[in-house]
Formats: structure tokens, sequence, C-alpha cells
């Protein structure tokens, strides 16, 4: 089984990408979506968005990420997919999933997906601007407001020459609200000959062994389960290890040994974010944490009224110490 990390537009950034994948377990990152509108951008625009297009389409930790486009106009996504194409990324995906209603009503992200033609037409475009050593991927939900032309969708992606399709197993409708309609994306895979990805609703392992099972996927890709427990992607390597008859390894990480890379995280949220918007960014991810453990529970009701980055910095410095850790230095 291979995982893939998804895209998460203000949430998932290169800054959590890197302590996301330090962890283990993940084989590949999509990017947070470059929006392409009207003009062509310049290459410190992707770079900015995808810093790790300096370092071979790399994390830190080695871990291949591929840019993220998002737009509507044929040309104008050929344009940029080509600028894009010149820092040599690991390949380019295109979005037509996003469900926020800014983006959809600029006519991008899911409410493409009304439209199969102008879907096919934006990946021929793109993949006739790019050398053929680049692939080039998508991601889509199963529809708009209804998924009655899903395979109509995955078709024209397939037939336009995309390598490889993620398909989120919801309509914009149903936005993030469980279930995932999982049996719905074997029914795309039936259809196309191109490798499909199965997305959404992937909260543990055993949701990771029944998406396989439901879907015949064998690459997944998860967002929230992953911020949410940073070990998921490990404990599902490992589970699947096991049940070849293989030695498992590490599944999982303990809070303890998160409190390390947590610190990292502030260290590098300060490197690039205004003073009174760090201590945002550490909640958010808390908020997120204190659902799988318990201290982060704790850990967000102490911090939820602060917002000056010293107190961060005095507290993850104190939880360091508790737990025998060098002090943490600003």
């Amino acid at each position: 089984m291979k995982l893939l990390l998804a895209p998460m537009e203000g949430l998932l950034d290169y800054t959590l990408r890197d302590i996301l994948t330090r962890v283990g377990g993940v084989d590949r990152c999509v990017s947070e979506f470059i929006r392409i509108t009207h003009r062509q951008l310049p290459a410190r625009v992707f770079t900015r968005i995808v810093p790790e297009l300096h370092h071979g389409s790399r994390t830190p930790a080695g871990v291949l990420v591929r840019p993220q486009l998002l737009g509507s106009d044929p040309a104008c996504m050929a344009d940029n997919a080509g600028v894009l194409a010149s820092l040599h990324p690991e390949g380019i995906d295109l979005n037509f999933g996003c469900p926020a209603k800014t983006v959809n009503q600029h006519r991008g992200g899911a409410v493409l997906l009304d439209e199969p033609e102008l879907v096919g037409q934006i990946v021929a475009a793109v993949r006739r601007a790019v050398p053929l050593s680049i692939p080039v991927s998508a991601k889509m939900r199963l529809g708009n407001t209804c998924d009655t032309r899903a395979l109509e969708c995955a078709q024209a992606i397939a037939d336009a020459g995309a390598a490889e399709l993620v398909v989120h197993a919801r309509t914009k409708a149903h936005g993030y609200r469980p279930p995932a309609y999982w049996e719905r994306v074997r029914e795309v895979r039936d259809v196309v000959t191109i490798p499909v990805i199965a997305n959404g609703e992937i909260w543990n392992v055993a949701d990771a062994l029944r998406c396989r099972e439901v879907t015949g996927c064998d690459t997944l890709m998860i967002g929230r389960g992953m911020v949410r427990n940073p070990g998921l992607a490990l404990a599902i390597v490992a589970a699947d290890r096991a049940a070849q008859g293989l030695a498992p390894g590490a599944g999982g990480i303990a809070w303890a040994d998160l409190l390390p890379l947590m610190a990292d995280f502030w260290r590098l949220v300060a490197t690039h974010v205004e003073p009174r918007h760090r201590s945002g960014r550490l909640k958010q991810w808390l908020n997120y944490l204190r659902r799988h453990y318990a201290e982060a529970e704790q850990a967000f009701t102490e911090l939820r009224l602060t917002n000056d980055p010293a107190g961060i910095t005095a507290w993850l410095a104190a939880q360091q110490a508790q737990a025998g850790m060098p002090a943490l230095h600003p």
C-alpha cells in the first residue's frame, strides 16, 4: 500500500508537510493549490508556495512533493504549467475538488465537475504544455451538487492524458460530512485505465484497510486523519506489512515523541509568519491533535487564550523540560 499526503488549503502548507513527512510512512505529497486566473505567474510564486522546488521537489525528509494548480482556463493553465515545468517538479496535479465557495464562485475547483468537457480540455492543455517526463495527475470529487457525472469526468481526465486520478469520495455538496462513498471510487476505477487513488474518511488503520477493500485501490490519500494523528501513515504501513507476514516496523507516534516535532514546527512558523498570527498556527494544529491525544486536549485548553508568541515558546519549553528534553530556543 502507498500513502499520499493530501493538499489542505490554509493548513497543510510546506511547514506542516516538513514535520509530517519526518514522522514517516508517506510516499508522496500534493501541495496546497496554486490559483491560476488570467495571467502567467512568475516562477517565484510557485517556489513561495512550494519551496521544495528548490530542493529537487522534496521535503527535507526526502519525500516527493507534487505542486497543484487550480483554474478553469485551459490556455492559461497550460501557460502556467509551462512555467512550473521549468522548475523541474516531480509532477503537476490539477484541482477539480476544492469545495470552497469563493473558489467555486470564480469557476474553480469542484464546480468544474458540471462541465466534463472543460475538465478534459484543461487536462489535455496542461499535458501538451509540459514534457512527457513530468506526470500530470488530477484530483476530483464525485461531483458538484450530485455524483451523476462522476464517471464522465473521470473518463475525460483519463482520456486527456492524466497519469493518475485521486477521487475524494464525496461531492462538493457533501462537504466533509461522513460518510465517504468509497463504493463509487471502485466504479470510477472500473471505467478508467489509469491508476485511481482513494481519498476521504480515513481516520485510522481500520478505515484504511476497509477503504482498500471497498475501492480496490492500493494507494490511498490521507489529509485530516494525518494532521490529527501524525503517526497514522506509519501505523497503516505497519499493519499492511504484518498482514503480508512481514516485519511490521514502528507504528504510530507517542505524544512525547511528537513534542520535539511540535517545537520544530513552532521554530519554522517563526521564520515566515508574522508574530500576531503565529500562535494561531500552533493552536490550529493542536485543535486537530486533541482528537487523538489526550495531552493535546489539555494543551489546547491551556493555550486557547494565549496569543503572545513568547507565551507559546515558554509553554513548549516547559513541556520539553518535563519530558527531559533539551530546552527550546526561540
